[in-house]
Order: structure tokens, then sequence, then C-alpha cells
């Protein structure tokens, strides 16, 4: 039986192409039918039948135009463009489900958090609790120009702006209505009782909130905070504010130390190291056997696009690689962004040479994290040895193909999970934030630094 629970999430976006690079092509890629809502509702039901706590909903506000100097290859390899709004599809997956948690990406630095906190408010109520925000400062040029910014703020000045962010945001979700503010009095005619409303008088360096919040407080008034932040700046901010942290790494060994220093920050801010509940990026690609599972495996390689995965690989580190051969070093590029990605790449096998080629090999299936071959007991083995070695909580699983990736995991993986005990077999309705930390759970920890702010 295996040692721990693990919680899973779908790792989803509202676009034709995610992590994944060139596989909207393999011919049992259903990933061109994502406008519809019969995609998105029967994705939420089986992932709900089949024990998964949530679907986490990615998102961008710009184009990755780093590669060839433009938009020209992210759009003929559908490279998370075009790409909608992912608000608009929790309702109607909420509608059709009663335990399925949703995880919606929204950004601090294009969105005033009054406005995102009467959205979450507003989806919390319609879901009775179910909305988690994936918490981003956004990283793209191309999304600065295009929303009013100019030029985006330095990386870690995103952060201090975030910092305020969360503070106005707690104070409108937790600090502006009483529980009680809301009376529904026929007989006194009073709908709300004014004592029990109370301004922000928020005067910060970024936000000016005046008056109070205009929504009445929801299941969890605060909806499940996620964040996937990995620079130094990133790991502080989610060991102040997050509950779910998001990772990704291409071996458990080099994931554990950011985990545990994420813990440990969360710990000197007087937090349990226990209130964060870790997930890292994960594809599986399993079948009935190894043998078929490989076989899969290699037939996905097959679609992988090269300026498709070059796209991905160039836009976080900010340099072009269109103009490099292919079959170069990564540490012969001289570039700060560059060489960053090669310390990652390199950190999945010492002992290779990295090379673009190769890059784009590993990344056409599943991105910068890890891909997962084999039968429900291979994988299932290997994310039990993740979760050991890297003090994992749990997953976010990404697609290779849609929906076919989702159900083999469910025919396959999901059985060997429940007989290990490894996964949950069944959870009444409730809240998000009541799926990863249990029942009597709606609400902030207790030791959530977002308490120490007052009115």
């Amino acid at each position: 039986m295996g040692s721990r629970v693990l919680h899973l999430n779908a790792f989803e976006n509202f676009s034709p192409g995610n992590i994944s690079s060139g596989l909207w092509r393999h011919p049992q890629d259903r990933s061109s039918e994502y406008k519809t809502l019969r995609y998105w509702t029967r994705l939420a039901r089986d992932l709900e039948d089949a024990g998964f706590d949530g679907v986490f909903l990615a998102d961008i506000l710009g184009i990755l135009d780093v590669y060839r100097g433009g938009p020209d290859e992210a759009l003929r390899t559908a490279s998370q463009v075009p790409i909608n709004d992912p608000i608009t599809l929790i309702s109607a997956m909420a509608a059709v489900t009663e335990s399925l948690g949703f995880a919606v990406t929204l950004s601090t630095s294009y969105t005033h958090p009054f406005l995102l906190a009467r959205t979450l408010t507003s989806l919390d109520h319609l879901t009775e609790g179910r909305v988690g925000w994936n918490i981003v400062t956004s990283f793209l040029d191309s999304a600065a120009r295009n929303l009013g910014a100019g030029e985006q703020l330095q990386h870690d000045d995103r952060y201090d702006r975030a910092d305020e962010y969360l503070e106005v945001a707690h104070k409108l979700w937790e600090l502006s209505w009483d529980d009680d503010a809301v009376r529904v009095d026929r007989e006194r005619g009073v709908y709300v009782d004014p004592a029990r409303v109370r301004p922000l008088a928020h005067d910060g360096r970024y936000f000016q909130v005046p008056d109070p919040f205009i929504a009445e407080p929801s299941p969890q008034r605060t909806p499940l905070l996620f964040q996937a932040g990995s620079s130094a700046r990133g790991q502080r901010f989610a060991a102040q504010h997050a509950e779910g942290v998001f990772v990704h790494g291409t071996r458990p060994e080099v994931i554990a130390p950011i985990v545990a220093q994420t813990r440990e920050a969360a710990a000197r801010l007087g937090r349990s190291r226990d209130s964060l509940k870790v997930l890292a990026v994960a594809t599986i690609v399993t079948g009935e056997t190894d043998e078929i599972a490989r076989a899969k495996y290699e037939d996905l390689l097959r679609y992988i696009d090269y300026g498709g995965a070059m796209v991905q690989f160039a836009g976080p580190a900010g340099f072009d690689v269109s103009a490099l051969d292919p079959d170069i070093p990564l540490a012969d590029i001289d570039s700060n962004g560059a060489q960053f990605s090669a310390r990652f790449f390199a950190s999945a096998d010492p002992d290779r040479v990295w090379t673009l080629r190769e890059v784009a090999h590993y990344m056409g299936v599943g991105g910068m994290g890890p891909t997962i071959v084999g039968s429900g007991a291979t994988v299932a083995d290997e994310l039990e040895r993740w979760a050991e070695v890297a003090d994992l909580d749990g997953f976010n699983l990404a697609y290779a193909v849609r929906p076919g990736t989702f159900d083999d995991i469910i025919r396959h993986v999901v059985p060997e999970l429940r007989a290990r005990g490894m996964l949950r077999t069944g959870r009444a309705p409730g809240t998000f934030r009541e799926a990863l930390f249990g029942a009597d759970s709606t609400r902030l920890a207790p030791d959530h630094p977002h308490w120490s702010i007052s009115l």
C-alpha cells in the first residue's frame, strides 16, 4: 500500500495546444474540439468519477513570440495560441459535477484586485466553494504591450506588486463583510446589515481601494490559493501566500530541494509544513502493458514539432534560438536565459550533453516535466517514487493527446492507485480546500499569514 494518498489535477488550457508540441496533429487527438462545451463537460464528469481533485486551467495573456522574432511559429504550431478565457469554462463544468475543483490562472499584473475578487467570489458561490486561483505575475512582453502597460515591471517588482495585490484581495474576501452581514430579514426590511460591512480604506503603493467589497462572502471566502514560482523570490511568495504549489523538474531529486526550501520558508512564517500541498507536473503515456505503452510513446514522437518546442523553450528563456545549429551543445549558447535552460536540462542527466534538437525531443511530449511511460503498475510505481523522493502531495497531469491521455490514465493508472490506497475512492460534495486539506477546512488555515492583515 502506498505511504500517502495522492492529489491529482488534470493540467488543461482553453487552447488547442498546451505544453506538448505538435501532438494536435495525431489522428486520435481531438484538440480542435476545445471550443465546444461537450469536450469540457465530458472531461469534468470523467475526472470526478475517477477521483481527481480538480482541473488546473493554465493561461497566458500574450503570444509566445520570442522564437523567430514574432508570432508566426507559435500560430503555425498552436503553441498556446489561439487561447480563450478559461474563466468561462468553470460554470459549465461545475454544473455537471459535485466535488471537482477548478483552479484558474489569473494574473496580478493586468487585472485589478477588486475585479478579480468579485469574479472569483461569483464563481465560488455558483460552484458551492470549488474554485481555486493559480496566482501568476505574467512574464510575456507581448501581454504588457497589448494590455496598456508598455513594458513589464522587473521580475522582483512584479512580486512586490503581487504581495500588495494579495493584501487587497484578502481584505475584500475576509475582512470587509462579517459572516452574519447578510440578514435577508423580510419583516425588518434588511437584506444586508450596514453595521456589519466596513470599507477597506486601502491606500498602498500600487492600489487604492477605499470602499467596501460589493459581493457577499462565498463558501470559501478566499478561493484555494495556488502558485508556481520557481525563482527564489517566487518561492518566498509561495511560502507566504500559497496553499497549493506547482513545481516542475526532470527528476524527483531535482525537485526535492525546491520543495524542502519552500516548506522551510513557510515554517519560518509560522505556518505548518503541511500547510502547503505540492504537486509536480507530469505526463503519462500508459496502456495494458509496458510494451503497449512504449509503442504509444514511440508513435507520439513521430508528431513532435521542432518549431513548436522551440517556441515554448525560447519564450521563458527570453532568447531567440532560431538561428542556432540545433545540434550544438546548450552550454555553448551565450545567453543568460539559455544558460538557465541548459542547467535545467543538465539536471535530467548530468552525463548527457543536451542540444536544442534533444531538448525539442524531450519537450515534445510533456514539456519540461517528466513523461512517465508504462503499464498502470509501472506508472504507479514511478508516481510513488517521485512522491517519496521529492516529498510531493500529488501531480498536475498534462495530456499528450485529447482526450486519450486522460482516458488511458483513468482506465489503467487510477485502478492501480486505488488498489494501493494512493487515491481516494470517493468524496462527498465539498469545497476545493476541503478536497486538499480535509473536512472542516473550508476557510484559510488559522496559521496563514493573511490573518495578520487588518482594516
